[in-house]
């Protein structure tokens, strides 16, 4: 098992930006119903992350800032998991951050593999090392994760996924850009550097 210190709350209850840029280098953890799997957080992007509508996030553009069925595990409290099914075949694992009533969230957009490595590859149908994790669906389906982890909090002792606090070996660079797949988002949100990842690290999504 595991043996890290898992993030609290209070850790998530800063903006997206805050907590995307301090979740690298911290653990992804599942125990799942067929053995633990755990990753090293390389990537994140921040969604909503100031008192302006975020077009890019999707609290914000599908109903005005308001939360819907589909959304209202993003507007808080923070803590929670945020899984969400796109392109008709991908899950997506997100955090949620902030204060409860705004949807304010962090995607994981890739991971260093760490324990779980024949899980993982069973999962990605023996896909090589590099392939697992580096990219936010590919994370998804190495960790098995789906919808049945939507709403999750993360932050409860016993909870099947959380987030581990384990102090890095080696000194990270971070680096920002753009978000990745807006689409048609317009500006300013389709340019914002709100993408955050770990400089040299294989297992960032290219």
């Amino acid at each position: 098992m595991s043996s890290g210190n898992r993030v609290d709350r209070d850790f998530f209850a800063r903006p997206a930006r805050i907590v995307a840029k301090s979740l690298l280098g911290k653990d992804l953890v599942h125990n799942s119903d067929v053995g633990l799997i755990k990753g090293k957080i390389v990537e994140t992007e921040a969604y909503c992350d100031t008192d302006q509508l975020d077009l890019a996030c999707h609290g914000d553009r599908s109903n005005s800032g308001r939360p819907t069925e589909r959304t209202k595990v993003m507007f808080g409290p923070p803590g929670y998991a945020y899984v969400y099914f796109t392109y008709g075949m991908h899950w997506m694992f997100n955090i949620v951050t902030g204060v409860k009533g705004q949807a304010n969230a962090v995607l994981l957009r890739a991971l260093e593999p760490l324990e779980g490595l024949s899980i993982m590859t069973r999962n990605r149908k023996n896909l090589p090392l590099e392939q697992l994790t580096n990219g936010p669906a590919k994370l998804a389906q190495a960790l098995a994760i789906d919808n049945s982890l939507n709403g999750t909090d993360l932050c409860l002792d016993n909870s099947v996924i959380w987030i581990e606090d384990n102090q890095p070996t080696k000194k990270m660079t971070i680096c920002s850009g753009p978000r990745i797949g807006l689409g048609n988002t317009p500006e300013p949100w389709l340019s914002v550097p709100w993408r955050f990842w770990i400089r040299s690290n294989p297992f960032v999504s290219r």
